[in-house]
């Protein structure tokens, strides 16, 4: 294994990869920006989520991006990905999957903004796209949080 990521005490990366089959944000796992003073964006795109409607207990599916302008901290993709394949036997109704998946990657790096988005297939001939965003308080981050949720577009 890559001694910097050791040394970011990353223990996914270059492992055996070990699905859970429960939801588990304890598998996310972050390490330093190198460029903390820089505003960039980073995305992830995931066209193949899965999770369980809490009432029928019939599977959804849907692509989820996460959009971020990293802080101090970055989440690892692979920590990531088996954090959003956690959710595929987890009951949750489609927005409260966006925002739990918002909240723990929040508590994760506390990035200066993020966005989460779920594009979810149509279930009972209608689709639900749910939007949640936040940036940090008191910054620009947040003015722009505030600007994107009234000017978001899911087209």
């Amino acid at each position: 294994m890559n001694k910097e990521r050791e040394h970011d005490g990353l223990q996914a990366l270059g492992r055996k990869t070990e699905y859970r089959q429960d939801y588990a944000p304890e598998v996310l796992e972050s390490f330093v920006n190198k460029h903390p003073d820089n505003d960039y964006w980073v995305k992830f795109n995931c066209p193949e989520f899965t999770s369980l409607c809490p009432i029928t207990g019939q599977p959804d599916f849907a692509e989820i991006i996460i959009r971020y302008i990293p802080a101090e901290r970055m989440v690892e993709s692979k920590s990531l990905k088996l954090y959003l394949f956690s959710f595929r036997n987890h009951g949750d109704f489609h927005e409260d999957c966006v925002n739990i998946i918002m909240k723990d990657l929040i508590r994760l790096m506390q990035p200066k903004y993020i966005e989460v988005i779920g594009l979810f297939t149509p279930r009972g001939g209608i689709s639900i796209h749910p939007y949640a965003n936040y940036g940090q308080p008191g910054t620009k981050y947040e003015q722009m949080a505030e600007y994107r949720m009234m000017n978001h577009d899911m087209k």
